[in-house]
């Protein structure tokens, strides 16, 4: 089975993208859905003895949280050492799971893959992207979002540039949704003539 990761910054049309993926007939990994999992579950009494007062109604509050590491390095690595090791293992039981099912490729669908050093873990890498005012108007489009907040999320995400020199495949979601779909088949066409890569 080959392992693809899929990453993009912030309002580039990654979570559109995935569900195209499964929507062609590949097994997913949702990062982010994951998290909510986890914080909806297993972290929460981790997550409380870390950071008193980040959860409320036996779940973790994503802004109460976010408020407590946003510019905090320290607190940022504490909360990756409770959370990343729970991902782990979601996201090996999801791997076997697609590998039974007899899955040619799966995707692994990671906001940070790059900058968590995931690309090694994958075979090959999907970028997806878009236009910079259209980036910025999908954002700041969200629910509590602000010009700060966004600028504090993209100064911790590798730039898009950089993004698309290292993938191997780059999907452009500026031009609606039939483009991503002839892309994707394209890239599932390329990858079934392709080695495993991942160490």
């Amino acid at each position: 089975m080959l392992l693809l990761g899929l990453t993009g910054s912030i309002g580039m049309g990654k979570s559109t993208t995935a569900k195209l993926f499964e929507e062609a007939g590949v097994p997913v990994y949702d990062a982010d859905a994951t998290v909510h999992k986890v914080y909806e579950g297993e972290a929460v009494p981790a997550m409380e003895a870390a950071f008193p007062g980040s959860t409320a109604n036996g779940k973790v509050d994503r802004q109460k949280l976010s408020a407590m590491v946003v510019n905090n390095p320290e607190a940022m690595k504490r909360l990756e050492t409770i959370v990343h090791p729970m991902l782990r293992s979601h996201q090996q039981k999801f791997l076997s799971d697609a590998e039974e099912a007899g899955a040619p490729v799966a995707v692994l669908d990671v906001p940070l893959l790059f900058e968590t050093g995931g690309e090694k873990r994958v075979d090959a890498v999907v970028v997806v992207t878009t236009a910079p005012e259209i980036q910025r108007e999908r954002i700041l489009a969200r629910e509590n979002m602000t010009p700060e907040k966004l600028d504090a999320i993209l100064a911790r995400q590798l730039p898009d540039a950089e993004k698309r020199k290292r993938a191997d495949f780059v999907v452009d979601t500026s031009h609606g949704l039939d483009p991503v779909r002839l892309r994707i088949r394209e890239i599932l066409d390329q990858l079934a003539k392709m080695p495993q890569r991942r160490s």
